[in-house]
């Protein structure tokens, strides 16, 4: 999320809640695209991480930044953390805790769109960043530095993250500073359309993660996996990740999800321009007056909620859009992927119900398990006496079929399918980009990771 909400307006109820998430519901017309990609900040010289300050460091980026495309700077403490496009319309920089660099794509029409606006995103980057010798890598999870080497973003709300993701599981501090990703947001147009794609988008979850699975080294080894990533993710806080078994219902909707959203422990609330630890309480304790007496304005508003919403990590993510999380981040044609690949499954009617029929019979058992499988196993896991490469052969089958359906074509005469390439070209290899890696490492790259600097740089 680029920036916190400050939205005063009080809840009074729980129905409200559920609410405000059917107020995202919108006709087919009006559907968007919203792409968000994450990458590492490294200096070209010797491929170490960028530190926030500094001649040479993120802020000198993100101010750049800003004198370039005249969007809003967003200030904590006194530091500049990210810009946002003044009009709303468009999109945002924002940091990751460990000095990831993302782009929260505007809300768009096309593929093509999606692609341009990355390209351009990227452009412009350059022309800041090549200066100060910056480049970015576009992997999935640090390759190189230890947690130690990586710099700390000065962000007040990763601050207090930082002292409670240890107290939930062993992998959280990981996540937070030595994982990227890419993801797409998505529309829906009333609540079983948002069920629907919720329970196709679970199940698949595990498909999309081994075919951009590229995460396969930690500290300059390789680490056994294919998506370091996605494995980090078992073990960073049960509470707010994982598969929800809920959305498996036949009569899931949006007020599942909230009374579920509602007993997650909060991280803070925003108060006078000022981050407060919350996470002693739920949501649900601190609209019964859990925090009476401890912080200003103790009742809930509109803005805690948008962004306690934001911090729960489920791998399928409900606001007033969907959010598809289960990607590791890679290079500039994978940015255009992902978006591809979802929209293909889910913003055609019959390609969406030929998702839902192709995995109707996984329960969430089943996927829990291809889930824990993947990070290992990739393309090689199992649901149901199939592999996910012979799945994947048929889901991008039908991701193609949605995109040639919807016709979005560009100004050459393409529609949207071209995108697909890249995951095509995976599952037909039977190989992931990771394993791909791992070959190269054991060979031409001479027991090094150093060349995954150059040739995975933005």
């Amino acid at each position: 999320m680029a920036r916190d909400t400050t939205d005063e307006r009080p809840i009074e109820t729980v129905e409200e809640l559920a609410a405000d998430l059917e107020a995202g519901c919108k006709p087919a017309e009006d559907w968007r695209i919203g792409t968000e990609h994450e990458k590492f900040p490294f200096y070209a010289a010797n491929n170490a991480p960028v530190p926030y300050g500094g001649e040479r460091g993120i802020a000198k980026l993100l101010e750049g930044m800003q004198d370039k495309l005249g969007w809003q700077p967003i200030i904590d403490d006194g530091n500049i953390i990210g810009l946002y496009e003044p009009t709303g319309t468009g999109g945002a920089i924002s940091l990751e805790p460990g000095g990831q660099f993302e782009l929260s794509g505007a809300p768009l029409e096309t593929i093509h769109q999606t692609c341009r606006e990355s390209n351009a995103h990227l452009a412009q980057l350059r022309l800041i960043a090549d200066p100060l010798g910056i480049k970015f890598l576009g992997l999935g999870a640090s390759p190189k530095w230890s947690l130690d080497d990586t710099p700390k973003m000065p962000k007040s709300r990763y601050d207090i993250m930082r002292a409670y993701m240890p107290k939930k599981g062993d992998q959280g501090l990981d996540m937070m500073h030595r994982t990227s990703t890419i993801q797409v947001n998505l529309d829906f147009c009333c609540e079983a359309d948002m069920r629907k794609k919720m329970q196709v988008a679970y199940r698949l979850q595990p498909i999309a993660t081994a075919l951009f699975a590229n995460s396969p080294f930690t500290e300059g080894r390789p680490n056994g996996m294919v998506s370091w990533r996605a494995d980090i993710w078992r073990d960073v806080d049960p509470d707010r990740s994982g598969v929800l078994p809920f959305v498996f219902a036949d009569d899931f909707g949006f007020m599942d999800y909230v009374q579920w959203a509602l007993d997650v422990p909060m991280y803070f609330v925003l108060r006078e321009g000022r981050y407060i630890d919350c996470t002693h309480v739920t949501f649900r304790q601190f609209m019964d007056g859990a925090l009476e007496g401890e912080i200003p304005d103790p009742r809930p508003n509109k803005g805690d909620w948008t962004n306690h919403l934001s911090t729960v990590f489920p791998e399928v993510r409900l606001k007033r859009f969907i959010e598809m999380r289960g990607a590791d981040g890679g290079p500039w044609r994978r940015i255009c992927a992902l978006p591809a690949l979802w929209v293909g499954l889910l913003y055609d009617e019959t390609a969406l119900d030929a998702a839902d029929t192709l995995t109707q019979s996984w329960s969430h058992d089943d996927v829990v398990a291809l889930r824990d499988a993947v990070p290992v196993e990739g393309l090689h896991a199992r649901i149901h006496n199939q592999s996910v490469r012979e799945i994947a052969y048929e889901v991008l089958e039908i991701a193609r079929a949605g995109l040639k359906s919807r016709a979005k074509f560009n100004q050459d005469g393409f529609d949207e399918a071209h995108f697909l390439a890249p995951l095509e070209e995976i599952a037909a290899r039977g190989t992931t980009a990771a394993e791909q890696m791992v070959t190269k490492y054991h060979s031409v790259w001479g027991g090094s990771v150093e060349p995954a600097f150059l040739e995975y740089a933005y």
